[in-house]
């Protein structure tokens, strides 16, 4: 039987098929113009929520999976990199899908597709509304009607992320698997014509053992044990800013891949100080100020992969509206980043996580 588990490593998410993801903070994007790709400025901290059972929500104990914190207007990108193995993985804010715009499905689909394929595609910043764009991925608050999830389905419910992995079907990925050990021996045949031996392995063709992870339960300052776990402040992703990023076209057929997913989990946000009533521990520090960071002349990205067919805008995701419609202009002074600053890129296990009710 195929082992379902996600588990944290760190603060990447490892789900089944080899699928490995990391939420990343960033700068957030002004929200008229079309922007290059924004800097990493770190990995938001994920904690299981069951490790927290006196003072994590009641409802987020039912869906399990895990959480992360999030200030008011922070943007973030999900990075796939570390993923090991060919995989569709469907990502869904507030179960509407990043890529199509449709309802969460548990089933693949290519009319639209409603998945991205690792680890062809590096990373996903927001929602797939543009002709080679993003628009990016924000918090906010549900209840206002600004998250992905509002303006598409016109209620607010889930927010947060949610992952769900598929990989390729038995036949298919014993396929790729020989050919990836053909392509290793001849890498290491190669290697011994300068060496004179057969090196080891190439580097990262296996996954680092995942360490165990997640810290021991805890109550919260002044939180009576056994005590009912109080509603947390939900929040959910909205959009901000566009940039220059494709979301690639699939170029299998739906039928390499498995009818059925590996594993999925429920990504619940948080705000800073329910983090620290949560878990006890501090948040991380404010976002970096976009201005400052230009004007220090420090990086930006751009990146373009030749061999890659980009997917059509999702209609219902074009029309998402930024979250500066429901909570005012973005007065923050802006320096678009100089041409050198903008680097071209390319051609340009621990412990289980439990899923819930969701």
């Amino acid at each position: 039987m195929t082992d379902s588990t996600v588990r944290i490593d760190g603060n990447t998410l490892r789900l089944p098929g080899g699928v490995a993801v990391r939420f990343v903070r960033t700068l957030r994007l002004p929200e008229t113009g079309t922007h290059p790709l924004p800097p990493g400025l770190g990995e938001f901290p994920v904690r299981r929520v069951t490790d927290y059972p006196d003072t994590a929500p009641a409802d987020w104990l039912a869906r399990g999976g895990v959480m992360l914190p999030v200030y008011l207007r922070e943007a973030m990108w999900l990075s796939f990199a570390g993923s090991t193995e060919p995989a569709a993985l469907q990502v869904g804010v507030g179960k509407v899908c990043a890529v199509s715009g449709k309802r969460w499905s548990d089933r693949l689909s290519r009319r639209p597709q409603n998945y991205v394929v690792l680890p062809r595609q590096p990373w996903l910043d927001g929602i797939n509304s543009g002709r080679g764009t993003v628009r990016q991925f924000v918090a906010v608050p549900l209840g206002l009607g600004a998250t992905v999830e509002g303006q598409v389905t016109g209620e607010e419910v889930w927010g947060g992320v949610q992952l769900q992995t598929f990989p390729l079907n038995e036949a298919r990925r014993a396929e790729w698997r020989e050919a990836q050990r053909r392509l290793e021996e001849q890498q290491r045949r190669s290697a011994s014509r300068f060496t004179g031996y057969g090196g080891p392995p190439v580097p990262g063709a296996m996954p680092a053992p995942i360490a165990a992870a997640g810290a021991a339960p805890m109550a919260a300052p002044g939180a009576a044990p056994g005590a009912a776990p109080r509603a947390a402040a939900a929040m959910g992703l909205g959009v901000g800013g566009s940039m220059r990023q494709e979301v690639y076209q699939d170029d299998r057929s739906l039928k390499d891949w498995a009818k059925e997913p590996a594993g999925r989990v429920f990504v619940h946000l948080v705000t800073p100080p329910e983090w620290r009533r949560i878990t006890g521990e501090a948040p991380p520090p404010s976002p970096v100020d976009r201005a400052a960071y230009t004007r220090a002349g420090l990086p930006w990205f751009d990146y373009y992969d030749e061999d890659g067919q980009d997917l059509a805008p999702a209609d219902t995701l074009g029309t998402v509206k930024p979250v500066g419609d429901w909570l005012g202009d973005d007065l923050d002074p802006w320096a678009p980043p100089a041409p050198p600053q903008v680097k071209p890129l390319k051609d340009a296990p621990g412990a289980p996580v439990t899923d819930g009710d969701w």
